[in-house]
């Protein structure tokens, strides 16, 4: 068994390499090989977003607070909001974050393909974000 102490792991300032606007990332979970699980809570101020990516295998955010939006390429943009629970198949391409006007936090959870997470891709233009 092992316990991690609440606050002994700090939150950083997520990359703007990654997103658009100030987001927070605190590790939940980080387990090496051969578990593959990692589990982020992340916290996007109004219009804060990812940029648009994919995961090998998929990922799950269940929204805890505030309200939010979320594509996947191609798609309409979706309102998501606490309790909502939002699933990607591997290698769907899409983004998530803030609304205009509204904070966001999700809990971010994919698992990991030969180490890899996540593949980032270009970033989402105001004008996709805007609809």
């Amino acid at each position: 068994m092992k316990i991690i102490a609440c606050g002994s792991v700090p939150t950083i300032i997520a990359p703007e390499k990654y997103f658009t606007g100030k987001v927070l990332q605190t590790p939940i979970v980080e387990k090496e090989a051969p578990a593959r699980l990692r589990a982020t809570l992340v916290s996007f101020e109004p219009g804060a977003r990812t940029h648009w990516h994919t995961h090998p295998l998929g990922q799950t955010l269940y929204v805890t607070s505030g309200a939010g939006l979320v594509q996947t390429w191609g798609g309409p943009i979706e309102v998501i909001r606490a309790g909502d629970v939002i699933s990607f198949a591997p290698g769907e391409k899409h983004w998530h974050g803030a609304g205009p006007k509204t904070a966001m936090t999700h809990l971010a959870m994919q698992e990991a393909l030969d180490g890899s997470h996540a593949d980032w891709l270009e970033a989402v233009s105001d004008e996709q974000y805007g609809g």
